[in-house]
């Protein structure tokens, strides 16, 4: 039987043979991260439960600033540099506050390509499914793990195919409109704990960016994450950045990957949206 993307990027990332939706399974991690906000208690879980050796590979673990940036006090002020000074003591790379969001960062410096695994203290971290990778934002001590081990564990998830139809003939239309269009059908509990993988033209047709808008919302949708089917115009939008700095396989799923459920979403008479108070699904022209 064929497999979905996420699927296959489980596979090839777990000891367990032929993992299926449901099945809990340790994943190997192949980058790890933690932020400004949570970097310090992932430090501190590190020290008291991993003291001997808390980072099991630092050129595959990374802190970035992104959340207080620059610190706006003097506590906070404090934590950054704890996390400097443990980044410097076990040889972690970080990204200070004049870099931008953590996330961006990783995917500009080559950190996560197609058919990755990583894992983080941002609760967005699934926007990397914008390229065809596997990203999650974790707990502190979930995180400290990852760190210490190179690896969590995870259920594998179900996956739900949307099929979008036509292009938008309002020139004002943006991916978030699309996304948005998503939270107004489905809300955000209607796919909740699943993997959505894109196919169409229109999605197709978006560059990273527009990938990214549409999957930075996943979170929102109570999905898992947002992925979208990896090609080569992607691969060369982050090459542009940088090269990647490891070995990766981007997958893509089996014409007999069997899905959980399968959507159709025409966006040809799409209009511009916005989400009011107090949810993100409470969604308006």
């Amino acid at each position: 039987m064929g497999k979905t993307i996420i699927e296959k990027i489980f596979a090839a990332h777990t000891d367990k043979k032929d993992p299926q939706p449901g099945d809990v399974v340790w994943l190997n991690i192949d980058v790890r991260s933690a932020r400004d906000f949570g970097g310090p208690n992932v430090i501190k879980h590190l020290e008291k439960y991993f003291p001997e050796n808390p980072v099991i590979d630092p050129s595959r673990t990374v802190f970035t600033f992104d959340t207080v940036a620059p610190a706006n006090n003097i506590p906070y002020a404090i934590n950054q540099q704890r996390v400097r000074v443990f980044a410097r003591k076990h040889g972690v790379p970080l990204y200070d506050v004049n870099r931008g969001i953590g996330t961006h960062t990783l995917l500009e410096e080559g950190w996560v390509r197609p058919g990755m695994t990583a894992v983080g203290t941002d609760s967005h971290y699934n926007i990397l499914g914008a390229i065809g990778a596997f990203g999650q934002g974790m707990g502190d001590r979930d995180i400290a793990f990852a760190f210490a081990t190179g690896k969590v564990w995870f259920e594998v998830p179900p996956t739900v195919r949307i099929n979008v139809e036509g292009m938008p003939k309002n020139p004002l239309v943006t991916p978030k409109d699309f996304v948005l269009s998503l939270l107004r059908r489905f809300g955000s509990h209607g796919l909740l704990g699943r993997v959505v993988e894109l196919y169409g033209d229109y999605p197709q047709s978006l560059d990273l960016a527009g990938r990214i808008t549409v999957a930075s919302m996943g979170t929102e949708l109570g999905l898992i994450s947002i992925i979208f089917p990896p090609d080569e115009k992607i691969e060369r939008e982050l090459n542009e950045f940088s090269a990647p700095r490891f070995e990766y396989e981007p997958f893509v799923a089996d014409p007999d990957a069997k899905y959980e459920q399968e959507f159709t979403v025409d966006v040809t008479d799409l209009e511009p949206l916005l989400a009011a108070p107090f949810s993100p699904d409470n969604v308006h022209p």
